[in-house]
């Protein structure tokens, strides 16, 4: 099982290390405010955990200053929770509306903290802005569009090292999924839809003390799958097919990522030997997933057990990345990718292969690394491809 959760939340201790880092940061970069309009940028400075997110409707605003507090510029909707928080400053407005939804006030904050200096606001990729460009752009023109500068550099250095409170949640939410995981003997068989065996995975991740299961993917098929990201169909498991789940799921505002293979009352040579190679090519990456090692690093580990096993890699793009708030979080684990691995960074190691045809399979597991090289964070698929067979 998982064990015992963690407390939920953070003290404000959390808080002010991550603000007094963010500050020394800013001081090097030349920025004497960030400007933050995402729920994880948000959350990760202030702590606001809350769904309301999923309404597109509102505009969200974090200030962060070159010192003090940081500032929430938001919908009076979201006031009462936001007083929960560890911060003071506060300033809110009516929200939606139609011809100023929170742009002057915004406007007047930036000025009163920054003066004549650099605003500092993610523009690089993996980011968004969250208002509306025509507000966006209304700001900058009352502020000067100069004084904008890409922040994103900074902000993913921060959020990539996790404290040991965010990785005992990441921690927790993956031996959750494990459990689930381990279940699957009880969740999947031969006969079943597609769309049941997610439903009976999310109600076993859920009674086993998830949040949420927002993101799980998978597929199914004769030696492997060729899709694995459209929604789960009607189609019934066949005796012989390989079953891949890949689950996001979330406790206190923080993901696992990783999946599992199962053969459906058998698996043919071609899957049993693509599992090992996958199998294989993880463990190459959690040896290589050390301080001082680059995400190519782990890439090239990877990459070498399947190219020698004369397969190809799925040409899915990267074989695995960062891992938090965000189920997919920076860096990426590709050839060209020069991050340079540091204590407390959480990754899933993620490998692909092709096995007949156009199918794949692919294997997933989450670590974080230390000091003397990395830590499972997820329990480890058996060695050999786990066969499900009724009763």
């Amino acid at each position: 099982m998982s064990g015992k959760a963690p407390e939920r939340g953070f003290p404000t201790s959390e808080y002010e290390r991550r603000l007094a880092r963010a500050q020394g940061a800013m001081a090097e970069a030349g920025f004497a405010a960030l400007l933050l309009t995402t729920e994880p940028e948000v959350r990760y400075f202030s702590g606001y955990l809350t769904q309301f997110w999923q309404s597109p409707t509102r505009p969200w605003f974090l200030v962060v200053p070159a010192s003090g507090k940081p500032i929430a510029v938001i919908p009076e909707i979201g006031a009462p929770l936001m007083r929960k928080t560890w911060l003071d400053d506060i300033r809110t407005w009516a929200s939606p509306h139609p011809s100023d939804d929170g742009v002057t006030l915004l406007t007047d904050c930036l000025r009163e903290v920054t003066g004549e200096g650099a605003i500092g606001t993610p523009m690089g990729q993996e980011s968004h802005l969250r208002m509306p460009l025509r507000d966006f752009r209304r700001l900058t023109e009352a502020l000067g569009q100069e004084r904008f500068r890409d922040a994103s550099p900074m902000i993913r250095k921060l959020r990539m090292v996790k404290s040991e409170a965010e990785i005992e949640k990441i921690a927790h939410i993956c031996g959750i999924a494990s459990s689930a995981f381990e279940a699957g003997a009880e969740l999947f068989h031969e006969g079943q839809s597609l769309s049941d065996a997610f439903r009976a995975f999310k109600r076993k991740c859920l009674e086993l003390g998830a949040d949420d299961v927002p993101y799980l993917v998978g597929g199914a098929g004769q030696g492997g799958y060729d899709d694995v990201i459209s929604p789960p169909s009607e189609t019934p498991l066949e005796r012989g097919d390989v079953l891949m789940l890949d689950t996001g799921a979330v406790f206190d505002g923080y993901f696992c990522d990783f999946d599992r293979n199962y053969g459906i009352g058998e698996a043919d040579d071609a899957a049993k030997r693509a599992h090992d190679v996958l199998y294989r090519a993880v463990e190459a990456g959690f040896a290589a997933a050390r301080p001082g090692a680059t995400c190519r690093d782990l890439y090239n580990a990877m990459r070498g057990v399947i190219a020698e096993a004369g397969g190809a890699d799925g040409d899915v793009g990267r074989l695995g990345h960062g891992l938090g708030m965000q189920l997919t979080e920076w860096p990426s684990l590709t050839d060209f990718d020069e991050t340079v691995l540091e204590p407390g960074m959480v990754l899933t190691l993620e490998p692909a292969t092709r096995t007949v045809g156009s199918r794949i399979m692919v294997h997933e597991e989450n670590i974080v690394v230390r000091e003397d090289g990395a830590q499972l964070l997820t329990r480890r698929t058996p060695r050999e491809l786990p066969v499900l067979t009724a009763g």
